[in-house]
């Protein structure tokens, strides 16, 4: 149940994502144009939020699964759907996958106290919902089960035992995702033919990870300093701030804007120069970051991808005998 429910709430989200999109996204507007939307949209955000009321975020969903099993407010998705879906339609920096993770989770914990479970059955159940929404975004239904346990620690696996419900369900969830949708089976990313087989590239791959390992702690330490920076501003305008700082981050580099997946696909096209790659890297990691800490709602694992993906390009230019495809997939 928590499997189909997942696949359904994933294809109507990214369907109304989609429609949303071709209304307000960025696509074919003019700089002016793009930057008066996200600053309106900043200020939907706003008003969305203090007539909805708080949205929550996945940080909260996961506290709550240790303590109670699962979230304890479904009310908060009133908000959330139309937040997120407003902010990341109209080229925000954070992508779908945190409030999706969230949704599906949160369906997962109400079907648990619907049918009067206890709370080590209500915590499978949330895991679960959260990886069939995980599959939807990336059609990777093992590693999406894995992930949706490995999120809650830092340290191993405590609830090994919903690894097994969660792949069930998430292997549900994506097969009704694909009969709604009508797609294929595809990467979701599509990246250069990768050739590796030498020793020496796993040397370059751990080379590789740990740019992109440094990368996450650069994108956490943004994320502290702009908060302690909006502090300072009246919480209403802060999505509206927001919104104006990355339609001025885009005048840079159009890597300022969306969440980045296809966006992903362009950095290895042929011609892309060292300078772009780094004005991409830099704008998307700040937009994240302001996006995060002005209210915004959306998940940072996809722009971190693509974060990921332009400093394994850079690794390429400095390294052209190391594969890119494989720097790139390292990185991220």
């Amino acid at each position: 149940m928590v499997g189909v429910a997942g696949g359904v709430i994933g294809a109507a989200y990214v369907s109304a994502l989609r429609g949303l999109e071709h209304l307000i996204g960025p696509d074919g507007h003019s700089d002016a144009v793009v930057i008066g939307v996200l600053v309106a949209s900043g200020l939907g955000i706003a008003v969305l939020i203090r007539w909805l009321g708080d949205p929550g975020d996945v940080e909260l969903l996961v506290d709550n699964i240790h303590l109670t099993g699962g979230s304890d407010d479904s009310r908060a998705l009133r908000s959330l759907i139309p937040v997120s879906l407003l902010g990341i339609a109209a080229g925000g920096a954070l992508g779908p996958e945190a409030p999706l993770v969230q949704t599906a989770g949160t369906v997962g914990t109400v079907i648990g106290n619907r049918a009067r479970q206890d709370p080590g059955q209500r915590r499978i159940l949330t895991i679960t919902g959260m990886a069939a929404a995980f599959t939807v975004l990336f059609g990777a239904p093992l590693g999406s089960a894995v992930f949706a346990v490995e999120i809650l620690h830092r340290r191993g696996l405590e609830y090994y035992e919903a690894l097994m419900p969660a792949l069930g369900g998430a292997l549900i969830g994506f097969a009704v995702y694909l009969g709604l949708e009508q797609t294929g089976f595809g990467p979701v990313f599509q990246l250069p033919t990768s050739d590796v087989g030498a020793v020496s590239d796993l040397g370059w791959a751990a080379v590789a990870a740990t740019v992109g390992s440094a990368l996450a702690v650069a994108f956490t330490v943004l994320v502290r300093a702009t908060r302690r920076l909006v502090v300072h501003l009246p919480v209403f305008f802060r999505p509206a701030v927001g919104g104006l700082v990355v339609g001025l981050l885009s005048l840079w580099s159009v890597g300022a804007l969306t969440f980045g997946e296809h966006q992903l696909a362009d950095l290895a096209l042929p011609g892309v120069t060292v300078s772009a790659l780094v004005a991409a890297l830099i704008c998307k990691l700040v937009a994240s970051s302001v996006c995060v800490s002005t209210g915004w709602r959306g998940g940072f694992i996809i722009p971190l991808f693509f974060v990921g993906a332009a400093a394994g390009l850079l690794l390429h230019h400095a390294l052209p005998g190391v594969d890119a495809t494989m720097l790139m997939a390292c990185a991220m």
